[in-house]
């Protein structure tokens, strides 16, 4: 599964905050935006989120910008 997500780092708590009419997630980072650690966090968001490895999570574009694809794989 492929989703889009925003990404809003330096946010009080990991959390996601809604939809874009769009349907792009919306979520807030905890984490700041650099050295990959606002990914690192919204990887392991999302594979607690749909319950799979964070390993199942990668970023497929976006890594600098706010807006990301983002490839969850299925457990199998």
């Amino acid at each position: 599964m492929n989703i889009t997500v925003k990404v809003i780092p330096k946010s009080s708590k990991t959390e996601l905050v809604g939809y874009l009419a769009d349907g792009t997630w919306k979520v807030k980072v905890a984490a700041v935006p650099e050295k990959g650690k606002a990914n690192k966090e919204l990887c392991a968001f999302l594979a607690e989120h749909f319950g799979v490895p964070q390993s199942r999570v990668s970023i497929v574009s976006g890594q600098t910008a706010p807006v990301k694809r983002i490839r969850i794989e299925d457990r199998k």
